[in-house]
C-alpha cells in the first residue's frame, strides 16, 4: 500500500512562511493589517487567534484564497479541541454527521 505524504501546517506557520518567503519584517505587515507586531508573532506562533476580519486581511495582502486560510484555522481549532480534550478521533465522524444534520434542519 502507497502512503501519500502530506505536509499539514498550521495557520501560523503558514502565514510565517508567506511573511518570510515575501522577504517582509514582521513590523512592517504587522502596520498592513493593522495590529500589532506582538499580536501577529503570537498569531505565528500559533498562541494568539486571528479574528475573521483578520484572516481576510492576510489573504487579501498576500494574494491567497481566503477560504483555505479559514478552512485551515478551522482544522487547527478542531485538531487542537480534540487533542486537549483527549478525544478519540471517532468524534469527527459523529461531528460530520452533526454538521450534516445540524445544517438540513436549519435551512429547512
Amino acid at each position: 500500500m502507497q502512503t501519500v505524504k502530506q505536509n499539514f501546517i498550521s495557520f501560523g506557520e503558514h502565514l510565517r512562511t508567506l511573511r518570510t518567503k515575501m522577504e517582509l519584517p514582521l513590523r512592517e505587515v504587522a502596520s498592513h493589517l493593522g495590529i500589532d507586531p506582538s499580536l501577529l508573532a503570537k498569531i505565528e506562533r500559533s498562541e494568539r487567534q486571528p479574528t475573521k476580519q483578520l484572516i481576510k486581511d492576510v489573504a487579501n495582502y498576500f494574494h491567497v484564497n481566503e477560504k483555505e486560510l479559514q478552512n485551515e484555522f478551522l482544522s487547527d481549532q478542531i485538531a487542537y479541541k480534540i487533542i486537549d480534550e483527549e478525544a478519540d478521533l471517532e468524534i469527527l465522524k459523529a461531528a460530520e454527521q452533526k454538521v450534516y444534520y445540524l445544517k438540513t434542519h436549519r435551512n429547512g
